[in-house]
């Protein structure tokens, strides 16, 4: 009993590999066909019987690619402005969140003796001025009496001298006002740009040195979107390019592509993109999680009912066409994206009838008769 059972499994695993794996030579040796294994085409002749499908008739057209990225948002601008003077705060601190405009005062300094400094300063411009107009005196009378003979060269070269020097002292008096002009403004710590503060100002009081910080600046209109993309995929990205992201928050934002870098992470090997991104209420923060999509360069391809999608015997995706005389092949597709009206797939003709029900039952060669659906193409 046990023999028969082992007979009869056998069987039927032999059964079901002709049927699903060699269905196409079964078809044609029960029809009597030739094929490789029986090159007589000496099978069994049966009548004809055409196997009804269900087809559309579908023209390609121009599709937009998209990237899929995985990101995050970045602000525009981050700077930490920073004294670059000594001096205590004698301003009141400008707490965090606030917004700031472009050259608004952050810290004040105490200017000390400064003011001193600047007049001296001044003094000493007019000083050195008074200066060279006594040697310009100096030099037009030795150049007079020079021409009547009454003083000699070296003293004219002389008088040339010190009006050059006198010259050299008005440029060196000048330059130190315009320095203790210079460290006046120092004292006033300003925002470089328009944006929030992300730190409090420095405290009244605070002693200040050289590169002490007194507040972080961060623009975050416009905000940037930040991905890496893969190197077999950046020549698909352009800058100008339309982009859209989703947000961990659900918040869907659009832009456009402002860079693409030129040179490859050395430990991903992948390529930095920047999205700017309007952000005029700041409800987009720095740091979220994003996936966005980028638009890339377009295809021509059909859009075509998921239904329509079926497997070759090796495993490659594709679709059943219907031919010249009815007779349905296997076509090999790209799959481009899915969508809720269907799939896009590419690599087909132009114009193509593709079966979009009953190409499990239907092999290579074989004649259909064909059915159009109500919403073909």
């Amino acid at each position: 009993m046990r023999f028969f059972s082992l007979l009869t499994a056998t069987l039927v695993v032999v059964f079901l590999y002709a049927l699903v794996l060699e269905r196409d030579s079964l078809r044609a040796w029960a029809s009597g066909a030739a094929t490789e294994e029986n090159p007589e085409g000496d099978g069994i002749a049966l009548p004809e019987q055409l196997v009804a499908v269900v087809a559309v008739k579908s023209q390609a057209r121009s599709v937009e690619n998209a990237l899929l990225l995985r990101g995050e948002t970045e602000a525009s601008r981050q700077v930490v402005v920073s004294s670059e003077t000594s001096s205590r705060v004698v301003s009141e601190p400008i707490r965090k969140g606030a917004f700031v405009e472009a050259g608004q005062l952050l810290c004040e300094l105490d200017p000390g003796t400064r003011p001193s400094a600047v007049a001296e300063a001044r003094a000493r411009v007019s000083e050195a001025q008074a200066n060279e107009v006594a040697a310009r005196i100096d030099i037009n009378a030795a150049e007079r009496l020079g021409e009547g003979g009454y003083a000699s060269e070296t003293r004219v070269a002389t008088a040339r001298a010190a009006q050059e020097a006198a010259l050299a002292g008005v440029q060196a008096a000048e330059a130190g006002v315009a320095a203790a002009e210079k460290e006046i403004e120092r004292l006033s710590i300003r925002a470089p740009f328009a944006g929030l503060l992300e730190s409090d100002t420095a405290e009244l009081g605070a002693l200040m040195q050289p590169g002490t910080p007194c507040a972080t600046v961060i623009q975050l209109d416009p905000v940037k979107l930040v991905g890496f993309v893969p190197e077999t995929q950046v020549a698909d990205i352009t800058v100008g390019a339309l982009a859209g992201a989703r947000l961990t928050s659900g918040h869907e934002v659009s832009g456009a592509v402002t860079f693409l870098s030129r040179s490859s992470d050395p430990q991903t090997r992948t390529f930095r993109v920047e999205i700017e991104i309007p952000n005029p209420d700041f409800s987009i923060l720095d740091g979220q999680t994003a996936e966005i999509l980028i638009a890339s360069s377009g295809s021509d391809a059909h859009l075509l009912p998921g239904s329509a999608l079926t497997l070759s015997n090796d495993g490659t995706l594709g679709v059943r066409i219907v031919g010249e005389g009815d007779i349905a092949n296997f076509a090999p597709v790209n799959y481009i994206r899915d969508t809720p009206e269907g799939v896009w797939l590419s690599g087909l003709p132009d114009e193509v009838i593709v079966i979009t029900e009953g190409q499990e039952y239907v092999g290579n060669g074989e004649k259909v008769e064909v059915h159009f659906a109500e919403n073909s193409q």
